[in-house]
């Protein structure tokens, strides 16, 4: 046989594997650079089942630690944890053809395309500009917490320290990681020392709602303003969403888990909680002192997470959006799912629901896997995988004491919820074409 008759087909990676792919050789990179002997206080070498749990956790803008950040990492370890949330809550994609627009370099269609689907653009067309956007406004917005952070680390931990926490939290708290350097006061204390100062909840809170909100949205509130009404349907739909998702849990909490905390605690209380719940992983107050009702909700709030291409992971505001509004849409009896007088394409709706499903099975499946395995009540073990799946960081205090195995699901459902379901579903599955032929329509009853 002539070898040069054969032909030989390159297989190219679609977007969405590369995407995963990214994120998968930076928590390797990442991983091996925390098992350096350099990157721990003790220099020591760090165990790779530890590197890598911490390094996935990072990436992922999670937050969930099995070692104490400020008392096991040295300063060379923290700062590859604050990369490694740098690059995660961006997306490696934006961080890449960032670097290649400063050097200069061409970017083409299939790059653009890349990036699309990365920040969960809807088209392709301005990608470019819009990531030049994204990157500056991250900026901005970090350098600017940062700045007003200050005070308040300055002065508790005098200069050098003040200004290195004032950063990390900054970051953290925009990327909504919920890492932090306060465990040198009690080990995985997070926020708890800072309960009641007014202005540094203040400040963490409108961080992490800005990293939550999503690009698309900065790029309405940039360009048209106080015009509510220009804005796109998506940010509309996040906008409106995230509000209700703020209040209601902090009237909840407000009326029933903070009973007995003086007004001004108890309020300041409540709406931090309903803030970080729901993307960040920060606490100020003892979340095992929560009764049932309320550990539900903040199951709720975690597995819905944050806003399409934004910083934050979970099954996004504008699913949870699309399901309730196709509920409306059934008992009302209309035809069509509508929101802010417009339609929404019945691919849209599936593909909410698709999302739910998948979240809904693999956080009661590795729920139950996990309460199992270690003999823990389930709710405890619940809260910990919505906190993975949701990329939230919140802990019952169960973390660091779970098994190799529970660890394992830990981190596939803390990768899961920041890529994405639908990106791994469709870089996993080629695509099959049903254009050319459809089968005959049935029904069937539900409900």
């Amino acid at each position: 046989m002539n070898l040069k008759n054969i032909r030989i087909n390159k297989k190219k990676l679609n977007s969405f594997q590369i995407i995963i792919l990214s994120f998968f050789s930076l928590i390797l990179l990442g991983t091996l650079l925390l098992m350096l002997p350099i990157s721990s206080r003790q220099r020591c070498v760090t165990s790779f089942p530890d590197a890598m749990f911490t390094a996935v956790s990072a990436t992922c803008v999670t937050g969930l630690v099995v070692k104490d950040t400020a008392t096991y990492w040295s300063l060379f370890g923290q700062t590859v944890i604050l990369l490694l949330i740098q690059i995660g809550g961006m997306g490696v994609i934006t961080i890449g053809l960032a670097i290649m627009m400063v050097s200069g370099k061409k970017i083409g269609l299939w790059q653009r395309s890349t990036m699309q689907e990365s920040i969960s653009a809807p088209q392709v067309g301005g990608i470019v500009r819009l990531t030049g956007f994204i990157l500056k406004m991250s900026a901005i917005m970090e350098l600017i917490g940062a700045v007003l952070l200050a005070p308040v680390f300055l002065k508790d931990f005098g200069f050098p320290k003040g200004i290195w926490y004032s950063l990390f939290h900054s970051i953290s708290a925009f990327c909504n990681a919920g890492f932090d350097l306060l465990g040198i006061r009690e080990p995985f204390s997070s926020l708890t020392s800072y309960r009641t100062n007014l202005y540094l909840n203040v400040i963490i809170m409108l961080l992490i709602i800005t990293g939550g909100i999503g690009f698309l949205v900065w790029s309405d509130v940039g360009t048209y303003r106080q015009h509510f009404k220009k804005y796109s349907l998506q940010s509309k739909v996040v906008l409106l969403t995230s509000a209700i998702l703020i209040v209601l849990p902090a009237l909840y909490f407000f009326f029933y888990e903070y009973a007995d905390v003086r007004f001004h605690d108890r309020f300041l209380y409540s709406l931090f909680q309903s803030v970080t719940t729901r993307t960040a992983g920060f606490n100020t107050t003892d979340l095992a002192a929560m009764d049932e009702s309320g550990t539900a909700i903040m199951i709720i709030l975690m597995l819905i997470g944050g806003s399409p291409g934004s910083t934050a992971g979970g099954m996004k505001t504008a699913t949870f959006a699309v399901l309730f509004l196709a509920a409306i849409t059934v008992f009302s009896r209309r035809n069509d799912v509508q929101c802010f007088k417009r339609r929404l394409s019945d691919e849209t709706v599936r593909n909410a629901g698709a999302i739910f499903f998948m979240y809904l099975v693999l956080f009661f499946a590795s729920g139950i896997i996990i309460s199992r395995t270690e003999h823990l009540p389930l709710l405890t073990c619940l809260f910990e995988t919505g906190s993975a799946i949701g990329t939230v960081g919140l802990t019952l205090g169960i973390t660091s004491k779970l098994s190799a195995l529970s660890r394992v699901i830990l981190m596939i459902l803390m990768f899961f919820g920041r890529v994405g379901g639908l990106t791994m579903i469709y870089a996993a599955l080629p695509s099959s074409d049903s254009k050319h032929s459809r089968l005959p329509l049935d029904k069937i009853s539900v409900g």
